[in-house]
C-alpha cells in the first residue's frame, strides 16, 4: 500500500511527458483516412460587408484527389475537383477551369488536397508548415513560401483530430477570411 502511495504521488509530481507528435504522425494519419462524407458551414468575412456571408451544405471526398463540395443554403451550387480540373456549377451553367494553367489557384487547391490525401511533399512545395497540438486535437498552419501566392493568401490554418479535418480558415492579404468548419456524416 505505501510503494502504490509513493508510485502515484510520484507520477503527480513528475508526470511521464506526452508522446511526441510531429508531421510525420499526421501525415500518417491522414492518409490512412478513407475519406467519406460531411455537413460544412462556410462563414465568409468580407471587408466590404457589414455581416459575414453564411453557406451550408455537404461535402464528400474520395482519396486521391476528387473532392466535391455541395452548397445547399444560400444558393444551390456544386464544386468538383477532379485531377486538375476545377467545375463549377451553378443555375444550370458549368463554369471548368484547368488549373494546370492557373499557378497559384492550383496551389491553393493542392494545399487541400495536399492536407486530404497526407502529402507532405506536395505541401512543402507551396507552404512553410508549422504544427502545434497533439494527435486528438491538433493545429496545422500553412504559410506561402511563393511570393505571388503570398500576395492573394496570408496563412491557412486547418484544425483536426486524427485523420479528420474539422476546421479550415483562410486568412488573404486583403483581410478577408473565410472558416469552414466540417462535421463527418456517419460517424467518420
Amino acid at each position: 500500500m505505501r510503494r502504490a502511495l509513493l508510485c502515484c504521488l510520484f507520477v503527480c509530481l513528475f508526470p511521464l511527458p506526452a508522446a511526441a507528435f510531429d508531421l510525420g504522425d499526421l501525415m500518417r494519419h491522414l492518409v490512412a483516412h478513407p475519406g467519406g462524407k460531411a455537413r460544412f458551414v462556410e462563414t465568409k468575412h468580407l471587408a466590404v460587408l457589414d455581416q459575414p456571408l453564411v453557406a451550408r451544405g455537404e461535402m464528400s471526398y474520395t482519396p486521391p484527389g476528387r473532392l466535391e463540395k455541395r452548397t445547399l443554403s444560400p444558393k444551390q451550387e456544386t464544386l468538383l475537383l477532379e485531377g486538375n480540373r476545377l467545375s463549377l456549377q451553378r443555375d444550370r451553367q458549368t463554369l471548368s477551369i484547368d488549373l494546370a494553367s492557373q499557378p497559384q489557384a492550383l496551389a491553393f487547391i493542392d494545399s487541400i488536397r495536399g492536407i486530404l490525401a497526407g502529402n507532405r511533399q506536395a505541401l512543402e512545395q507551396n507552404y512553410s508548415l508549422h504544427l502545434a497540438g497533439r494527435l486528438d486535437q491538433w493545429t496545422l498552419t500553412l504559410l506561402p513560401r511563393d511570393m505571388k501566392m503570398a500576395e492573394l493568401v496570408l496563412r491557412i490554418t486547418v484544425q483536426g483530430s486524427r485523420g479528420q479535418l474539422r476546421a479550415i480558415e483562410y486568412l488573404q492579404a486583403d483581410g478577408d477570411r473565410s472558416e469552414l468548419r466540417i462535421e463527418p456524416i456517419g460517424g467518420q
